[in-house]
């Protein structure tokens, strides 16, 4: 093998390792956000019914940085977080024809194992993703899925809300708490939102007809006859709420973890109750996709982050004084179709 040769098989082989590899924000250990690193590891490819997607943005949420700090269902590090993504596909598995390469898409991985998107490329199954609206940017795309996907299932799927219902939202500042806002009131609910006096203006801009402050006024006391509560916070909350149902109404909780007895003074009430855990879910992606399009569903943008500050924007969330979604940013994405 002449010099020559031998030096352009170098050159290639470097260039095959190069496009095999990506950064993506991993950690060795459970704790804080120090222990996020960035890391370059090797690329995925797409397995059957999968497809490839090149990350633009990716939403970051309160289960991010509990999965970080505890485990949960991830059990021990080392693993990539991250549910949320915007971008565009690479690449597509055997079997899927509702993408090609070049397509804008938007979606929620399988939760909670499918997890990984803070990375510059991700795998997931073609259906847990939807085509991304032309008329939002990828941050705007990279903040809903999870989010919003929580209401959507909470108050459509689970809760069926239709024009006239009452419904009560807790923290309805919040990343899930300001799209269920937003979602509830496209059905045509009258929509009461519990938040801090320094949010109300913020709930009432997304279409709130009331707001409680929480800090100030015991919810429980001052709203009655509600025909849903979202709760988004948990504990003790979860019982209080059932005071603010008329009876046969329902509370759907997207912590899957009831309060103790819980169930037993909802029998008691002639209350319902359910837990939600988030799925993946196609038809719901294209139903949010449908609401931003319209211009009745958008994501409060708390902050965006290039990949590698991963670490404060985990440290800002955890403040829990954040007005809607974080976002993490790969790449440039200055314009709606970016």
């Amino acid at each position: 093998m002449s010099t020559a040769t031998s030096q352009q098989t170098t050159a290639e082989q470097a260039a095959t390792t190069h496009t095999a590899t990506m950064r993506a924000i991993s950690q060795d250990v459970l704790g804080g956000p120090e222990v996020l690193k960035e890391v370059e590891v090797a690329r995925p490819e797409p397995g059957l019914s999968e497809v490839l997607v090149k990350v633009h943005a990716a939403g970051v949420n309160p289960t991010d940085w509990k999965h970080r700090e505890m485990g949960l269902f991830l059990g021990q590090p080392p693993f990539v977080l991250g549910w949320d993504v915007s971008g565009v596909v690479e690449a597509v598995g055997t079997g899927v024809t509702l993408f090609k390469p070049g397509d804008e898409v938007f979606g929620m991985l399988p939760y909670p194992y499918g997890v990984g998107s803070h990375a510059e490329y991700v795998t997931g199954p073609a259906r847990a993703f939807a085509r991304k609206p032309a008329t939002i940017d990828h941050v705007q795309a990279g903040a809903l899925p999870l989010a919003a996907l929580t209401a959507w299932q909470a108050l459509v799927d689970t809760a069926a809300i239709r024009a006239g219902d009452r419904v009560l939202i807790h923290a309805a500042a919040g990343g899930v708490g300001h799209l269920a806002v937003q979602i509830a009131k496209a059905r045509g609910a009258y929509v009461i939102g519990t938040a801090s006096a320094a949010k109300h203006a913020f709930v009432r801009d997304l279409g709130a007809d009331e707001v409680v402050d929480y800090q100030q006024a015991d919810f429980a006391e001052v709203v009655h006859d509600v025909d849903v509560v979202l709760d988004t916070i948990g504990g003790e909350y979860q019982l209080r709420s059932l005071r603010t149902l008329r009876r046969g109404g329902l509370l759907v909780s997207i912590l899957p973890f009831p309060a103790q007895g819980l169930a037993e003074e909802a029998d008691r009430l002639g209350m319902r109750t359910e837990l939600l855990l988030v799925e993946a879910d196609h038809t719901g992606m294209k139903a949010i996709a449908e609401l931003a399009e319209a211009g009745e569903l958008r994501a409060a943008i708390a902050g965006t982050f290039p990949m590698a500050q991963a670490a404060k924007a985990h440290e800002l969330g955890e403040t829990n004084r954040t007005t809607g979604k974080l976002v993490l940013v790969m790449r440039p994405t200055s314009g709606a179709g970016d």
